[in-house]
């Protein structure tokens, strides 16, 4: 899924350029090349999918071009995560009636790309031969207030999979009280996004439970993969409701199952995020470029690839960022309001 608009990193993304199209850290590839590459191994690029707004489909095919053309699906707008998984969904199930699907959001981190490959394999052997709808936990590792939270049955795990509970609930994004007791407890887990199922399965889930949605799948079905597609799309897909899968389906079907996993995940959602995900020095401070001096400055993310010489004395909880001739400077506390302070939002 790729297409979001993920401008939080200004002065880097923006709404034509969101976060999943850029080298967020600045190894030379964008988050959307990383998700990519770490499926290598797990699915070979003829069975790569993308779902993005029109908008970005050129952009997609620029940094993917071993991913089919006609795999890039353009959604004419934005109507949050079900509709996007149910049109993807009925389109593959058109070109393989047995898929397999693995949903990811394009703009996370994956740290340790050999536990992801594993974890991931073993739930798609998980879903082949069952109902099962999978989605991943994350191990929390603090109070986080920014994610959902996957409440799980660890009494007793799954017979044909030791690593796979039953979901007890979903909750939303804690206050911060809340979180610490879920911390305190050891059977919640952040809630990442990814989710892993059979074509068929999800297509059931959605007749049950969103039939709105999946009559207008139903209705076009014929018309997908055909050149007469995207303009079914353009037409019927405004008139999906704008609800998340975790709304539509997750929170409503039985045989839900987490899995528990630890391949250092992040969704990096904020430039704190990032700095929690980065390498920093003694004093807490990640620097990503060339030619960066700190002096007397502490808790601080440097991101200034561009910049020929950057010099930082006295800073201590900020963020330096510098993109196409634009700067900023903020207090990292402050952050949700740099679309504010640069006029961008």
């Amino acid at each position: 899924m790729a297409g979001g608009v993920g401008s939080r990193f200004w002065p880097m993304s923006t709404e034509q350029l969101p976060k999943q199209f850029i080298d967020v850290l600045g190894v030379g590839r964008s988050l959307l090349q990383l998700t990519y590459d770490r499926f290598r191994g797990i699915c070979k690029p003829e069975n790569v999918w993308v779902l993005t707004n029109q908008l970005y489909a050129d952009t997609v095919a620029q940094q993917l071009p071993d991913v089919p053309v006609n795999q890039i699906l353009r959604e004419p707008c934005r109507r949050n995560t079900a509709p996007c998984i149910a049109y993807v969904s009925w389109r593959i199930k058109n070109a393989d009636t047995g898929a397999n699907i693995v949903v990811t959001p394009s703009d996370h981190l994956v740290t340790d790309i050999e536990e992801f490959r594993r974890v991931v394999t073993g739930c798609l052997k998980f879903t082949q031969d069952s109902d099962a709808v999978v989605t991943l936990g994350m191990h929390p590792t603090r109070p986080e207030t920014g994610y959902g939270y996957i409440q799980a049955d660890l009494r007793s795990p799954s017979a044909r999979n030791r690593e796979m509970f039953m979901v007890d609930n979903f909750r939303e994004k804690p206050d911060y009280d809340t979180a610490v007791k879920y911390i305190e407890q050891n059977n919640f887990f952040w809630n990442s996004g990814i989710f892993v199922w059979s074509a068929s399965t999800i297509i059931n889930a959605f007749r049950v439970y969103s039939p709105a949605i999946a009559k207008i799948f139903d209705s076009i079905r014929p018309v997908l993969g055909t050149e007469n597609e995207q303009e079914a799309i353009d037409k019927y897909y405004p008139e999906c409701q704008n609800i998340s899968v975790d709304y539509a389906i997750m929170e409503k079907a039985e045989e839900i199952f987490v899995c528990p996993a630890d391949f250092g995940w992040s969704d990096l959602g904020t430039w704190g995020s990032l700095l929690q995900q980065s390498k920093r020095d003694l004093y807490g401070n990640a620097v990503i470029g060339n030619n960066v001096k700190l002096f007397d400055t502490r808790n601080t993310i440097v991101h200034t690839t561009e910049a020929k010489k950057v010099v930082v004395q006295g800073l201590d909880g900020y963020i330096v960022a510098e993109k196409d001739g634009k700067l900023l400077i903020c207090k990292l506390s402050e952050e949700q309001k740099i679309k504010q302070y640069s006029g961008e939002g």
